[in-house]
């Protein structure tokens, strides 16, 4: 891809949307180069929207990657699905990620897939985890069923796990960009990556472990918060204290495992995957603490900043 140095500056605003599981956190760390947000082989991984931004040359393209589209149990998932709603708003552009598969489209997927009709917003569609699938007649199905409901700027078909026509997408976004009609200037400086505060990045780097490391419910029903972040002076070390709140006594000591071992586990690989993030050593304490029934409370959504 070529920059051109001497045009004038823009921005577009780009939401990524989908079904939960489908790789949209995945695609969105491959176009920064960067990973900011958390993955898992578990749905419904992103709970709030997370915003990264790509400067390069005369433009910034500014993604925001929402939870996943789906039908809320509990007051979290309305807090989910709100956040999914809100983040079409002001959007230039949408990139719309789907599972290559034969199966039917889910209602929650019609109604985005309409309101982005009625709303105008030039789309993308990347039909991802292709590499699971080597039957072509589904693939054009599933192409088919996606067209059918809206007009697509373009359809990619690729992977993120192994990069399949990941160039290929990123050429269609950058393709797409030079065709809509945005105002002049960055709206943030050229060296930003994302708009999640520190604390909040930490918080979701522990909870990542927790949905690779726990089964079943449980880490649904877990939270994080960053209660200390301090760098020690004169020093490369970063002290972080964090609490995981979850629902039930029996998964406190699921999460503890025998003789504290599957909390060393999990506290260990969050702590390199922050030393990597933040560039300095960390000392990572964790406590875990139950809050019955948390993700019904709103009270307890909003302290723990899981209500945008």
């Amino acid at each position: 891809m070529s920059l051109n140095s001497s045009a004038p500056q823009a921005a577009a605003f780009i939401a990524i949307l989908g079904c939960p599981n489908v790789g949209k956190s995945s695609i969105l760390n491959i176009l920064l180069g960067e990973k900011i947000a958390i993955v898992s082989p578990k749905p419904q991984t992103t709970r709030t929207r997370i915003m990264g931004v790509l400067t390069e040359g005369a433009r910034q393209l500014v993604f925001t990657d929402t939870p996943g589209i789906h039908r809320p149990r509990t007051k979290l998932g309305e807090h989910m699905m709100q956040a999914v709603k809100s983040g079409l708003d002001g959007v230039d552009a949408c990139l719309f990620v789907a599972e290559a598969t034969s199966r039917e489209l889910r209602q929650e997927e019609l109604d985005i897939l309409r309101d982005l009709k009625r709303r105008h917003v030039p789309t993308i569609l990347a039909l991802n985890k292709v590499d699971l699938s080597a039957n072509r007649d589904a693939l054009l199905e599933c192409i088919v069923r996606y067209s059918n409901e809206l007009e697509f700027e373009a359809v990619v078909p690729c992977s993120a796990k192994t990069g399949r026509r990941m160039d290929e997408l990123r050429g269609e976004i950058d393709q797409l960009f030079d065709r809509l009609p945005l105002d002049q200037g960055f709206f943030f400086p050229e060296d930003t990556l994302t708009d999640q505060p520190e604390r909040v990045i930490a918080a979701e780097l522990l909870r990542e472990q927790l949905l690779r490391r726990m089964e079943q419910e449980i880490p649904h029903g877990t939270a994080v918060v960053i209660e200390k972040m301090r760098e020690r002076e004169g020093t490369d070390l970063m002290d972080i204290e964090a609490i995981i709140f979850c629902e039930r006594d029996n998964h406190k000591g699921m999460i503890i495992g025998k003789k504290g071992e599957q909390l060393k586990a999990i506290s260990t690989a969050a702590r390199l995957e922050m030393e990597r993030f933040f560039g300095c050593r960390i000392n990572l304490q964790c406590w875990i603490k139950v809050k019955e029934g948390w993700r019904d409370r709103e009270g307890l959504i909003r302290n723990f900043g899981l209500d945008s």
